[in-house]
């Protein structure tokens, strides 16, 4: 299985839509919380992701976006070769 990291914050309908979705596919996820007033955070964020809006979303080391981009993976029917 990938190692997945979900970067969130506090209130993100997306962050919750995309835990939902991991949780309920049986992915482990190790999630890393950033509180939307930590500023560093957000540096780090951007920095380790090349992302500043949440959540980022990395499996195996590549930031594939977020919500968005994994519900459309799931979708083209991508998601799962990048899991395994």
């Amino acid at each position: 299985m990938a190692n997945v990291t979900l970067y969130t914050t506090e209130s993100c309908p997306f962050c919750m839509r995309a835990k939902a979705f991991l949780t309920q596919r049986e992915v482990p996820f190790e999630e890393i919380f950033i509180s939307r007033t930590d500023h560093e955070g957000r540096e780090r964020l951007v920095a380790e992701t090349g992302g500043y809006t949440f959540p980022q979303i990395i499996i195996d080391g590549r930031n594939i976006g977020g919500w968005d981009d994994l519900s459309a993976l799931d979708s083209a029917g991508e998601l799962d070769a990048l899991l395994a």
